[in-house]
């Protein structure tokens, strides 16, 4: 179940609320405050399988599930955050900033909506790649900095970030689903 505030709401009183880090974890999105929905199987064992290839890809970025960022004015846990190593917080902290690539899973009760404008925040404040993933309709949604939405399905080649030697299409993510 997914709850918002009705009354629009700031970084800084966000921040100030005890119960942000509550599983399932709570968000701050354009004013409105809404807490994740718990993930069902699929879901986990996506976040699980896209974490390990991503970080077996031997890269200078490292996927991470469920990994707070604080962007300027929002507060949002993607399914999976890929930060640089350089970005990788001291201590246990959340990200400042948006993640170089942010991962989004939809989920039965989520908006599609309100995942586009989550990406669609990182994608303003620097992140260079976002997917949003619908394994009900084994499609991927590929955003892009200022390049129109990319719909990627069967054997096409997913974008992954430079630097990252990952080739995955979504026929093998959702093969990942039919165990």
């Amino acid at each position: 179940m997914v709850l918002t505030t009705l009354q629009p709401v700031t970084l800084a009183e966000f921040t100030q609320s005890r119960n942000i880090e509550e599983s399932p974890a709570w968000e701050l999105l354009n004013g409105q405050v809404l807490q994740k929905p718990m993930p069902t199987f699929y879901h986990s064992l996506l976040q699980k399988y896209l974490g390990r290839a991503i970080d077996n890809a031997n890269s200078v970025y490292e996927a991470f599930p469920e990994l707070r960022c604080i962007l300027s004015q929002n507060s949002v846990v993607p399914d999976i955050t890929i930060i640089h190593h350089s970005r990788i917080p001291v201590g246990n902290q959340p990200i400042q900033g948006a993640p170089d690539w942010i991962i989004e899973i939809l989920s039965m009760d989520q908006s599609v909506t309100k995942l586009i404008s989550k990406i669609q925040a990182c994608l303003a404040e620097g992140s260079k790649l976002g997917w949003l993933i619908d394994s009900q309709e084994e499609v991927i949604m590929v955003f892009l900095p200022k390049q129109p939405l990319l719909m990627v399905r069967g054997d096409m080649a997913l974008t992954v970030l430079d630097e990252m030697d990952l080739q995955l299409t979504p026929n093998q993510i959702f093969s990942w689903l039919k165990r």
